[in-house]
């Protein structure tokens, strides 16, 4: 029985998995990397949270996942049976091709990542993961880029279908930017490993990932909790650092490299500036 690391392994090394759903309730598996996008194809009734939307879902539905919009999904049936797709924007557009996948209508924070499926459309959807999940185990030797067409023609039939209406009344526009944007930053940690650093730093890495001017980022968050986003982001990576110092034994190149600081002296004068200290004194 393959283990979470081995699945985790696995996923990074190929930058894409597909897997069909148990009939246990088990609607999503857990996984630990966050640049993975996700699309399943599920039949069953559950409550999907989409940043600070709620979709009530019963029969099938086609659901796309951004890894930079939070999500949270409740499985309501005992029964739940399906398909899920996780793969990198790097293993879809290798050569950066085309435009980022964050201005697609179905990743994009005022996106459709939920979509209502006939009968008919669950029957040909099936067959395209069924598809994915031969190729997956087979020896053809470019059997990426025939998934990446199946991962396509996925995405063009969800363009093609009517959004769906369930969603409940969005909120003020104003306090929704600024809630996703609290969890998008905290779902950024904690930091794992100096191998894998810090990549959302600054007010503009944010906006850029929510498809928003900064300016417009910058005054939702403020207006909403009177601190500014880089006061936030500030704060949030002070806490972690305190953490990671007082929890882990990483030198403190390690520790200013994975917090995405260029230089350790550049982390040094942060961390003295929001704390009144300097990081090996926590240690002492």
């Amino acid at each position: 029985m393959r283990t979470l690391s081995d699945f985790n392994t696995e996923l990074k090394l190929k930058g894409f998995n597909v897997f069909q759903i148990e009939e246990d309730g088990n609607a999503t598996r857990v996984y630990s990397r966050k640049e993975f996008y996700k699309i399943c194809l599920t039949t069953g009734k559950s409550k999907i949270h989409y940043a600070d939307r709620t979709f009530d879902a019963e029969g099938t539905v086609l659901f796309f996942g951004n890894p930079h919009i939070p999500y949270s999904w409740e499985t309501l049936s005992t029964s739940y049976v399906g398909y899920t797709c996780l793969f990198s924007e790097d293993f879809l557009d290798p050569h950066n091709r085309s435009d980022s996948l964050q201005k697609s209508p179905l990743f994009k924070l005022d996106g459709t990542p939920i979509l209502n499926i006939t009968e008919e459309q669950r029957e040909f959807l099936n067959g395209i993961f069924q598809k994915m999940i031969e190729e997956q185990k087979s020896d053809y030797p470019f059997k990426d880029d025939l998934i990446r067409n199946y991962i396509n023609l996925i995405l063009h039939e969800a363009l093609k279908l009517q959004p769906s209406e369930n969603f409940n009344a969005q909120k003020n526009a104003t306090r929704r930017l600024a809630s996703v944007f609290m969890e998008l930053l905290e779902r950024q940690f904690p930091i794992e490993s100096p191998d894998r650093p810090l990549q959302l730093r600054s007010a503009k890495d944010y906006a850029k990932q929510l498809s928003v001017h900064v300016n417009y980022l910058n005054r939702a968050v403020k207006e909403v909790t009177g601190k500014s986003t880089t006061g936030h982001i500030s704060d949030r990576i002070t806490l972690e650092a305190k953490s990671i110092l007082q929890h882990t034994d990483w030198n403190i190149s390690e520790v200013a490299y994975a917090l995405g600081f260029e230089y350790p002296t550049y982390f040094n004068n942060f961390f003295k500036k929001h704390t009144g200290a300097t990081p090996t004194s926590l240690r002492a």
